[in-house]
C-alpha cells in the first residue's frame, strides 16, 4: 500500500479539495484532527458524507466495525454530533481502553452472531453500521448476513477497504469466488427477481430488505428498505 501513501508533510486537505471538489465540514474535522490518530484514504471523505449527512445532529445508532486507535469514532462524534449513540467493535482488547471517550466499544468478533445481537440491543437498534473491521471476506458477508435484517428501515450499511476484495492474503482475489463483489453481483440479481424468473434467492435473508447499491472505489452502501412489487403506469392529462 506504499504506492498510495500520501505524503507525511503534504497537505491533506488541500488534497481533497482539489482531487474531490469537496469541502463540507467532515473534511476539516479529518484534516485537522488532533488526539487520538484516525487513517482514512481521501476520496473517502466526500462520500461518507454523501450518505451519512442526513444524519449529523441526530440521535442516529451508529455502529462501527474496528476501533484501532479510536480516532474513527473521535471523529464520527464531532461530525455527527453530542445526541448520536457511537458504538464502536473490535477483536482487539486494548481497544476497550477508548471505551467511554468518544463512545461505547465493546471487545468481540464480528463473525460472531451472539455478540453482534447483544450490541445492537445494548444500542436499542441501529440506524448505521460502518464496516471497517478485518476486511477479510468470510466476515465482511458474515456481519452483512447478520447485522443488515437488524439494521432499522431507512437505514445504511457502509463497507469500507473492499480493494481487499482482490487480495488473497484477505480471501478474495481477482477471479476468486469469495471475492465480495461476487455477492455484490448475487444480490443485484435478488433485486431483480421480479423480472428474471430464476426459483430461489442467493441472500433470501437481505433480499426483500434493501432497495439500492452503490459502489465506490473500495466501498459498498447498501440502502435498508423494504423491496416494493414493480409497477408502472401511463399518465395521460
Amino acid at each position: 500500500m506504499k504506492k498510495f501513501r500520501f505524503p507525511e508533510d503534504g497537505d491533506v486537505a488541500a488534497d481533497i479539495r482539489e482531487r474531490y471538489g469537496f469541502d463540507g465540514d467532515l473534511l476539516e474535522i479529518y484534516a485537522e484532527n488532533t488526539g487520538a490518530k484516525v487513517h482514512k484514504w481521501h476520496h473517502y471523505i466526500p462520500i461518507y458524507d454523501r450518505y451519512f449527512s442526513r444524519y449529523r445532529s441526530t440521535k442516529v445508532k451508529f455502529l462501527e466495525i474496528g476501533v484501532n486507535n479510536g480516532g474513527s469514532l473521535q471523529m464520527w462524534r464531532k461530525y455527527l454530533g453530542p445526541d448520536a449513540v457511537l458504538c464502536g467493535i473490535d477483536i482487539n482488547p486494548d481497544c476497550s481502553q477508548y471505551d467511554g471517550q468518544s463512545g461505547m466499544v465493546r471487545i468481540g468478533s464480528q463473525d460472531d452472531p451472539e455478540f453482534l445481537a447483544a450490541v445492537v440491543k445494548e444500542m436499542g437498534g441501529v440506524d448505521v453500521v460502518l464496516d471497517d473491521g478485518s476486511h477479510r471476506m468470510h466476515h465482511i458477508e458474515k456481519s452483512l448476513r447478520v447485522l443488515f435484517p437488524m439494521l432499522n428501515e431507512g437505514g445504511t450499511y457502509m463497507i469500507e477497504d473492499l480493494h481487499t476484495a482482490y487480495y488473497p492474503r484477505f480471501g478474495g482475489g481477482f477471479n476468486a469466488p469469495a471475492n465480495f463483489f461476487n455477492t455484490m453481483r448475487q444480490m443485484v440479481d435478488d433485486m431483480h427477481s421480479w423480472y428474471h424468473g430464476k426459483s430461489g434467492l442467493a441472500l433470501p435473508e437481505l433480499a426483500r430488505e434493501f432497495s439500492g447499491l452503490h459502489v465506490h472505489d473500495s466501498i459498498v452502501v447498501i440502502d435498508k428498505a423494504a423491496a416494493q412489487r414493480p409497477t408502472h403506469s401511463r399518465v395521460q392529462k
